[in-house]
């Protein structure tokens, strides 16, 4: 190979590299936004009394 074959397959390789991280983080952000949203779900649908008491009629 020569030297300008090379040069254009490490431009494509990092142009690669940096796509595959770019695609990667906004995975990260995506994934971490959705735990704060559960976390914040299971938050607000907790209440102590349900279901602590049962009425029943015989």
């Amino acid at each position: 190979m020569d030297i300008a074959a090379l040069s254009i397959a490490s431009s494509q390789m990092n142009i690669s590299t940096q796509v595959s991280t770019a695609v990667l983080s906004m995975s990260l952000d995506t994934v971490e936004q959705s735990g704060d949203n559960m976390i914040k779900m299971m938050e607000q649908s907790v209440a102590p009394s349900l279901g602590q008491n049962i009425d029943i009629q015989l």
